[in-house]
C-alpha cells in the first residue's frame, strides 16, 4: 500500500504531469542506485542549490522524484522571498526550505532544529550551499518559553516533543526556548512551522514576531497531530486571524491566491497570509522557476 500511494503521489504531482515516465524512472532509479552506493549523494537541485540525500530521507527523496515536494508552498517561497527578505524556518529537518531560501533566492536565514542528528544533517546541507554567512542553524526546540523537553528522534520528517504518556526508546532532551526570544529584534519576512502538533506553544512565543508588520506569510503545518497534546486547530486559525492572516492555498504555475476560509484540507500545509494585495504583486513580479522541465 505505501509503494501505491508513493507512486500515485508521484504520478500526480503537477511538476510530473507532462512526463510521468520520466518521473517513475527517477524514482526506481533512486531506489536501485541508492542500495548500490553506500553513505550519501549530492542531488542538483533548483537555481544552483543542492542537497545531500541518502536512502529513506523521506522529504529530500521526494524532491528527487518531483522536483519540489511540496509543490505549493515551496513555489510559494520561491515566488515570495527576495534576497534582501529573512526566512525563518521552525523545524528545519534537514534544511529543504532553508536551502530553498538561502541557496535558490539569497535570502538571510534562521534555521531551528531540535533533533541533533538531524541537526548535523542540517548544517551539512547548509555547508554544501555555502550559507555559512546567510544562514543560522541553532540546535533548539521552539516552544512557548525557555526549558528543556523531550523528544524522538527515530521518526526521521515527523519527530516530535513527546506528549504525556508517550514512550519513545530514542527520546532525546533538547534546550527549548521561544521564538521572540531566539529573534530578537529581526523581522521575517515568511515563517515556515512544522513542528507536528506542537504549533500552539509556537505561537505563544512568538506573539513579539507575529505582530512585526514585516511578516507576510506564515507556512504552517496543520495535520491534527495537535490532538495528542489536546491543542485544538481552530483556535490557531483563530488567533492567527486576530493577527490579521488569512488562511490561503497557492497555484504556483498561474501564480494564483485562492482564499481557504479555513485550513488547507487537501494538504498537510496551510498558508497564512496577511495584506493579500502586496504579496500576490511580489508573486507575480517574481522570475520564473524552472525544475525538471516544467517553468513556472
Amino acid at each position: 500500500m505505501a509503494l501505491s500511494n508513493t507512486l500515485r503521489f508521484i504520478a500526480n504531482h503537477p511538476v510530473n504531469q507532462r512526463s510521468k515516465l520520466a518521473a517513475l524512472k527517477r524514482y526506481f532509479r533512486w531506489q536501485i542506485g541508492s542500495r548500490l552506493l553506500s553513505g550519501q549523494v549530492v542531488h542538483e537541485w533548483v537555481n544552483g542549490a543542492r542537497f545531500l540525500v541518502r536512502a529513506g530521507e523521506t522529504g529530500l527523496t521526494g524532491n528527487i522524484y518531483t522536483g519540489l515536494h511540496e509543490f505549493e508552498d515551496m513555489g510559494f517561497l520561491l515566488h515570495f522571498l527576495r534576497a534582501d527578505d529573512l526566512f525563518v524556518d521552525v523545524g528545519a529537518n534537514v534544511g529543504s526550505y532553508t536551502i530553498l531560501a538561502g541557496a535558490a533566492v539569497g535570502a538571510r536565514c534562521y534555521a531551528f532544529e531540535p533533533v541533533p542528528d538531524t541537526f548535523a544533517r542540517l548544517v551539512d546541507n547548509l555547508r554544501l550551499n555555502h550559507l555559512d554567512d546567510r544562514a543560522r542553524c541553532v540546535n533548539v526546540g521552539v516552544g512557548a518559553e525557555d526549558g528543556e523537553l523531550w523528544f524522538s528522534s527515530d521518526l526521521d520528517t515527523v519527530n516530535h516533543v513527546l506528549a504525556a504518556g508517550e514512550i519513545s526508546a530514542e527520546a532525546v532532551k533538547v534546550r527549548v526556548a521561544s521564538l521572540d526570544s531566539l529573534l530578537g529584534d529581526e523581522s521575517p519576512a515568511l515563517i515556515k512551522i512544522d513542528v507536528e502538533g506542537f504549533e500552539t506553544p509556537v505561537l505563544d512565543g512568538a506573539q513579539v514576531v507575529l505582530s512585526r508588520s514585516s511578516l507576510r506569510a506564515v507556512i504552517m503545518e496543520l495535520n491534527g497531530s495537535g490532538t495528542r497534546y489536546g491543542f485544538d486547530e481552530q483556535k490557531i486559525l483563530a488567533r492567527m486571524a486576530d493577527y490579521g492572516f488569512g488562511t490561503y492555498s497557492y497555484n504556483p504555475f498561474g501564480r494564483a491566491l485562492v482564499n481557504l476560509r479555513g485550513k488547507n484540507v487537501d494538504s498537510g500545509n496551510t498558508l497564512f497570509i496577511r495584506d493579500e494585495a502586496s504579496v500576490l504583486a511580489r508573486l507575480r513580479a517574481a522570475p520564473r522557476v524552472e525544475i525538471l522541465g516544467a517553468s513556472f
